[in-house]
């Protein structure tokens, strides 16, 4: 490991200082840093996608990704999405269909259909069925995962199936 560094990078709209060796990844960081647990470590090969965090609005594996070179743009995890007094739609809409099982899958599922819904508030069933397919799941079968991204989608003003 190489010496650490000291870089800023911003979480959930606050600058945060990290010193850390610059190949640490973002994933690390979140976790053993700045306790923001809510990406999970699942594959470390950026295919399961529990560990998906949002940069600048789009699905990143932060398995993948250096820390160091997130200095200038927005990060956001499960734990900036919405407050536990005030969900996220897409949130709420997991919790109402049961789209969360053991809640492995959850932040990284429901970071990327607010991504997919936030890009394309039309999206519909197909649309999200491809906006998730890098997610996997284990529990649910993802029928109310895609119940749970469709209501969201409603209620957010776009379409529904």
């Amino acid at each position: 490991m190489t010496e650490p560094a000291s870089y800023d990078i911003k979480v959930n709209g606050e600058i945060e200082t990290v010193i850390a060796p610059a190949e640490e990844t973002l994933l690390t960081v979140l976790r053993e840093r700045l306790n923001l647990t809510g990406a999970k470590r699942g594959c470390d090969q950026g295919v399961c996608g529990t560990c998906t965090v949002l940069i600048n609005g789009e699905p990143v594996r932060a398995c993948l990704t250096l820390a160091a070179l997130c200095e200038g743009v927005e990060i956001t995890t499960i734990e900036g999405l919405g407050r536990p007094d005030q969900l996220s739609a897409v949130q709420q809409s997991f919790i109402d269909a049961g789209g969360i099982q053991c809640g492995f899958c959850a932040s990284g599922m429901i970071l990327t259909v607010s991504s997919i819904l936030n890009n394309n508030p039309e999206a519909n069933e197909d649309d999200i069925r491809e906006a998730i397919s890098g997610n996997i799941c284990r529990c649910t079968g993802y029928a109310k995962i895609v119940e749970a991204a469709v209501n969201a989608a409603g209620q957010m003003g776009g379409a529904s199936r």
